[in-house]
C-alpha cells in the first residue's frame, strides 16, 4: 500500500520572495534597535552633568569653570593629569585622623579624575551648595565635599609651586598703552576677603571676624601687571589683619626693586 507524500515535501525550499521579506524584516530590526540604542545613549548623555557634556559650547564652559574655552581647560588639565596619580584623597576618616597618607585610587568614586576637577571648578565659579552639586552628579553629598577638600589641597599644593612673578623687563615689554604716563608700574596690589564659617572659640572669632565685611573671613594679597597678569597671590591671614600688615607679611616686599611702581 503505496503512501502519498505530496503534502509533505521535507525536501522543498522556501520561495525566494518569502526569504526576501524576512531579510528585510530582520534588517529593518536591526535598524530600528540601533536607533533605539543610540536614543537611550542621548538621553543618558543629556541628562549626565560631567565636562564631555559641554565640550562643544564654550559660552558652557566658561560660565561652569571660568576657562575661556574648552582647550584652555584640556591644555590646563593636561599640565596637571600627570600628578593626578599621586593626589591624596581626604576622606571623614582621614580628616578625623589628620593625615594624609593614603593615595588616591581611581575606585574611590564613581566619577573620572577629569569630572572630579570639572566639579571642582563648578563649585568655585558658581559657588553652588555641595547639596546641589551631589544632585548634579549624582553621587553622594559627603562625596562631593570629600572632592572639594581633596582637590583644593592638591591643586594649591601643585600651584603654588609655581612661579608666577613676573620680572621687570618682562612687564614693561607687555606695558599697555594707557600706562603709558605709569610705564614703571611693576604690580598693581589689593587685598581681597573669603567669608568663611564662624569658629565656636571667641577668641577666633575675634582674629578671623573683618570690620570690613562684618563677618568671618580670610584674607589674601592678590598681585596683578599692568597687562592683566596675576602675578602674585599671597597666603590667607585672618580677616582682623590689617593690609598694611598683610603687605609686611605677604613676601612681595623682597621681590620689589627701587625702580618698580607699585598700584594700589
Amino acid at each position: 500500500m503505496g503512501v502519498d507524500c505530496s503534502d509533505h515535501d521535507y525536501c522543498s525550499t522556501a520561495e525566494p520572495a518569502a526569504l526576501d521579506l524576512s531579510l528585510d524584516h530582520t534588517e529593518a530590526l536591526r535598524v530600528e534597535i540601533a536607533r533605539l540604542q543610540k536614543q537611550i545613549e542621548e538621553i543618558s548623555f543629556s541628562s549626565k552633568f560631567c565636562l564631555e557634556r559641554f565640550a562643544a559650547s564654550n559660552d558652557d564652559i566658561r560660565f561652569y569653570t571660568r576657562f575661556a574655552t574648552h582647550a584652555h581647560f584640556m591644555d590646563f588639565w593636561r599640565q596637571i593629569e600627570p600628578a593626578t596619580g599621586k593626589i591624596v584623597r581626604v576622606t571623614s576618616a582621614r580628616t578625623a585622623a589628620k593625615t594624609d597618607e593614603v593615595p588616591h585610587t581611581a575606585s574611590a568614586t564613581s566619577l573620572q579624575p577629569i569630572d572630579e576637577f570639572f566639579l571642582f571648578m563648578t563649585y568655585l565659579s558658581l559657588g553652588l551648595m555641595q547639596k546641589d552639586l551631589a544632585h548634579r552628579f549624582r553621587i553622594h553629598q559627603s562625596t562631593v565635599s570629600h572632592i572639594i577638600n581633596t582637590w583644593a589641597n592638591f591643586l594649591y599644593t601643585v600651584l603654588g609651586a609655581v612661579g608666577i612673578w613676573l620680572d621687570e623687563e618682562t612687564v614693561k615689554a607687555h606695558m599697555p598703552d594707557v600706562f603709558q604716563y605709569y610705564c614703571g608700574t611693576q604690580v598693581i596690589l589689593d587685598c581681597t576677603e573669603l567669608r568663611c564659617q564662624t569658629p565656636n572659640s571667641l577668641l577666633l572669632q575675634s582674629e578671623v571676624f573683618s570690620t570690613y565685611k562684618s563677618h568671618c573671613t580670610f584674607k589674601g594679597l592678590i598681585g596683578m601687571a599692568p597687562h592683566g597678569a596675576v602675578t602674585f597671590v599671597s597666603s590667607l591671614y585672618e580677616g582682623a589683619i590689617s593690609d598694611r600688615e598683610i603687605l609686611k607679611q605677604s613676601g612681595i616686599v623682597s621681590l620689589l626693586k627701587p625702580t618698580m611702581a607699585i598700584m594700589v
